[in-house]
């Protein structure tokens, strides 16, 4: 055997040894890469899959809504015309209601349809004489993220506390309404409620916001309605 390496071969181990360890590192820098890549495939897979999710609960939410508000809207009597759908009583037609809005909201209390399904719960509800219930329902539905959601629920809430005589309530919660902008909780519906929640306690500011009324929103049927309300207060004590 040879007793020394050329400098030749050792030229060749060099070079040998060299392309081992940037194939070595190549080979590592690829094995990131690839797992980098994976990773992103997966993530994105994931995003994909939940948005796609999202997309179909809030689809099937909103069919659910649709045939829910059919029964809520449902006529009482006899049919008018083939297939539709009518009921013999309200008392049937907002149990199944109630029972309809109920379970989309459960199943999709995340989507803007479930959500919308605790409010129409509760007005269903109240149609049965089930305030304790519809309570419950409008105080979930007044947390909701959707802002016209949350304040149709308050407003309504508020009517409810101030049928049930919890009057000082319902002036707390109409007056933080008014401080909310909302297309359909419109402000001077709001003032109205507050003024009449007023009228038997505090007639001079019910007076004042009836009148508050009537001169911002001139010839408008609410107008009517503050003028009449505003007719019907006790005599003020001079």
């Amino acid at each position: 055997m040879p007793q020394h390496i050329s400098r030749k071969e050792l030229k060749k181990d060099e070079v040998r040894d060299t392309l081992a360890h940037g194939a070595e590192a190549l080979l590592s820098h690829q094995t990131s890469t690839i797992v980098l890549v994976v990773v992103a495939i997966v993530v994105a897979a994931c995003v994909y899959g939940w948005r796609t999710h999202g997309v179909r609960q809030a689809e099937r939410a909103e069919s659910s809504f649709n045939s829910a508000m059919e029964v809520f809207q449902a006529p009482i009597g006899p049919a008018q015309a083939p297939g539709e759908l009518t009921y013999t009583s309200e008392s049937k037609k907002f149990t199944d209601a109630e029972q309809a809005f109920s379970k989309i909201s459960k199943d999709y209390g995340r989507t803007r349809a479930g959500q919308l399904a605790a409010y129409y719960a509760a007005l269903s509800d109240e149609k049965l004489k089930n305030d304790a219930a519809a309570e419950k329902w409008l105080n979930s539905a007044a947390n909701s993220k959707d802002a016209d959601v949350a304040s149709m629920a308050k407003f309504e809430l508020a009517g409810l506390n101030a049928r049930s005589g919890k009057t000082d309530q319902a002036i707390q919660m109409y007056q933080q309404l008014l401080t909310q902008t909302s297309v359909l909780v419109p402000k001077p519906e709001v003032m109205l409620a507050l003024a009449n929640c007023y009228s038997a306690k505090n007639p001079a500011q019910a007076a004042k916001l009836y009148g508050q009324i009537k001169a911002d929103y001139p010839d408008t049927p609410i107008a009517d309605q503050a003028d009449e309300a505003l007719a019907l207060l006790p005599p003020s004590k001079s």
